[in-house]
């Protein structure tokens, strides 16, 4: 046994080079920045008057205030899933199988829906129907009263136009890749037509169909915006929790703390019961013949196209509504006849500073995620382990935490010293790398498997060092892939609210946020020009990314 070899197993450092480090130094940052703070609230859920105690949890489920929120914040997570794949399996199948027109444009129109901020579309609703709205008005006319917006059944429609491109995107890869020849025997069979797709193309694509609805359900059940607009009483979970912890009579940590670990048991839980669920209905395919475009004429071209028009039109809507509304007059919160510039004057004399932070602070939060994705991806694809994966899997967390429970746990984690943080902007940043960084992470380790390990190879046997070829050779082919996924996260970044609202203060404020304040003060105007900043912002992007994937269709 060599002399070297005997000095690497007394010292097993010796070893150790630049990505054990990285690795290491990975598994810190979330100890500290992710699991820290969710430990506090757990622990904080537990805590009343000074002792451990059951009575935070007794009290929620022994009040009709509190567990009301519970089942309300299910019933519209639930309805709203159900209702999305209703929407997003019919659009799906219609647009990968069958030869409509403007295939690519409605595409687009559907991303953008996805990428909008919730709460925006609860807006655009409310000058619509509302109780003022411009179509309720109209009806009302005429002597018909339209449903109001407000309540639970207005969540549901809201979170089901907005969120059924999760539906769309996951089918929409599932039925290009689907083997036609187990349609095509069992239409040998006698299977034809709905009962086809019912008994056999929708059990192939079901674990594809189970975590888009797991996507729209995650994202119904954490939102806190379009609840706080248009709910009117009707109380969710994450509402709750917000009021429960930033009151005006006094907060309540404690059981703002409790309301925050139920959030994360539902989510966690929704989450394991669909891997399970999966586990035992997957299929495999060899996918050696997908299936080809059938093309339809005449009436049935027809109605398939209108279909699909429908759905994206009423999807689209609240962009459309925004866009208008913001070159409208305003007479403070009335919409005067005839067009100006002045809501975005305004804007940018009430509130330049939230447009600059925003910016600024997504910039911040992208440099890290990008960064972080470049050597956690490489960490994760190219030295893979038990440890790596466990490191992946603490990366991907933030897929289950309601950015409201994220936010809380920040704040009771870091507001008082050693490391105060509560306040600054510092702490927006950490929320949004932890957030977000699961986008550029999967983005990258996508780009990342497609790269040959033979290129990495070849230049280390020309005599060039691991980590100058990583940062030369590998890095530099993984840019496409990694800025896709970081401008999606610089997206959904800058359209963030959930966390925000808990962790700004006046100095941090945000283009949501100022959204979000507008609304409720009924400047409608000033509301509008934000949030078309927002959705212009959101269609740079996706061009953006269009140009860097190289494609015709944007994906995501």
């Amino acid at each position: 046994m060599s002399t070297r070899t005997l000095a690497s197993r007394r010292n097993p450092f010796r070893q150790f080079d630049f990505w054990n480090y990285v690795t290491i130094a990975a598994f810190i940052l979330i100890a500290f920045f992710l699991i820290y703070p969710l430990f506090n609230i757990f622990l904080n859920s537990f805590w009343q008057d000074g002792k451990v105690s059951l009575e935070n949890y007794q009290e929620f489920f022994s009040y009709k205030y509190y567990y009301s929120a519970l089942l309300n914040s299910i019933i519209v997570s639930t309805a709203a899933t159900f209702f999305a794949c209703l929407l997003g399996i019919p659009v799906a199948y219609v647009m990968s199988r069958f030869n409509i027109p403007f295939k690519g444009f409605f595409h687009i129109l559907i991303i953008l829906t996805l990428l909008s901020p919730p709460f925006i579309g609860a807006y655009s609703w409310i000058l619509m129907l509302g109780n003022n709205g411009f179509i309720t008005n109209f009806f009302r006319d005429f002597g018909i009263d339209m449903p109001s917006i407000y309540g639970l059944h207005g969540m549901i429609w809201v979170f089901t136009l907005q969120f059924y491109p999760h539906i769309y995107l996951y089918v929409s890869g599932a039925l290009k890749t689907i083997d036609v020849s187990l349609e095509e025997a069992s239409a040998s069979l006698g299977v034809s037509g709905f009962q086809r797709i019912r008994k056999v193309t929708l059990p192939l694509i079901f674990p594809t169909v189970s975590t888009g609805a797991l996507m729209v359900f995650m994202a119904s059940f954490a939102d806190f915006g379009t609840p706080m607009l248009i709910g009117q009483g009707e109380k969710v979970l994450p509402i709750l929790a917000y009021e429960q912890f930033i009151s005006e009579m006094g907060s309540n940590p404690a059981m703002a703390s409790t309301l925050s670990m139920i959030l994360l048991a539902v989510t966690t839980t929704v989450l394991f019961v669909q891997r399970y669920v999966v586990t035992k209905k997957t299929y495999t395919m060899s996918a050696l013949r997908p299936p080809k475009i059938i093309k339809l004429a005449g009436t049935k071209r027809v109605f398939a196209t209108l279909f699909v028009t429908a759905v994206v039109a009423l999807s689209i809507i609240p962009q459309a509504t925004v866009i208008t509304t913001s070159f409208l007059k305003t007479n403070g919160p009335v919409f005067a006849g005839g067009f100006s510039l002045d809501s975005y004057r305004e804007v940018l004399y009430k509130v330049p500073q939230a447009i600059t932070n925003t910016f600024m602070y997504a910039s911040i939060a992208i440099v890290i995620m990008v960064f972080a994705g470049l050597l956690l991806s490489y960490v994760v694809v190219r030295r893979k382990s038990k440890i790596t994966s466990l490191l992946d899997a603490l990366i991907m967390i933030p897929y289950v935490i309601p950015g409201t429970v994220l936010g809380i746990s920040l704040i009771i984690a870091f507001n008082k010293p050693p490391i105060e943080l509560t306040g600054t902007w510092v702490i927006l940043v950490i929320a949004y790398v932890i957030r977000k960084l699961p986008y550029t992470m999967r983005s990258s380790t996508a780009i990342l498997h497609q790269i040959d390990k033979s290129v990495e190879e070849a230049s280390i046997s020309l005599g060039v060092p691991p980590m100058r070829t990583f940062f030369k050779t590998t890095a530099i082919l993984m840019i496409p892939g990694v800025l896709s996924g970081a401008i999606l996260s610089w997206v959904t970044t800058i359209n963030e609210l959930s966390s925000t609202i808990v962790l700004y203060y006046g100095a941090t404020r945000t283009i949501t946020v100022s959204i979000y304040s507008e609304v409720f003060t009924s400047n409608f105007g000033t509301a509008a020009a934000l949030a078309s900043i927002l959705s212009l912002t959101t269609i740079i992007s996706l061009i953006i990314i269009n140009i860097i994937s190289g494609k015709k269709d944007v994906t995501i």
